[in-house]
């Protein structure tokens, strides 16, 4: 399965080497967890649940993403703003970095 450009991906990693991370707590796993369980997401999407349950949990407004297959995807985007509103979260706005940029 591909991953990327290694050296595209060096590059995004350079630039975000000064942006602060968010812990993967208790919290994020569970909530990442319920999406798993509770939505459409399959099985080997855990790493994509992760990543929204950390934006979640972490009250990010955004979620940037390439992903529309699992993450920036409609149908279970859906799904999983009930599931945080179940659990006392609000999902962020989860696009692509060229919806969230506009024209």
């Amino acid at each position: 399965m591909a991953r990327g450009d290694p050296e595209i991906a060096a590059n995004r990693l350079e630039i975000l080497n000064e942006v602060p991370l968010v812990e993967l707590n208790p919290a994020v796993r569970s909530l990442a967890a319920q999406f798993l369980s509770r939505s459409n997401l399959p099985p080997k999407a855990s790493d994509d649940a992760v990543h929204i349950a950390a934006a979640t949990v972490h009250g990010m407004d955004y979620l940037l993403t390439w992903n529309c297959k699992h993450i920036a995807n409609a149908q279970i985007q859906r799904e999983l703003e009930e599931i945080s509103f179940d659990f006392g979260y609000q999902l962020p706005v989860i696009c692509t970095p060229y919806e969230l940029l506009g024209d």
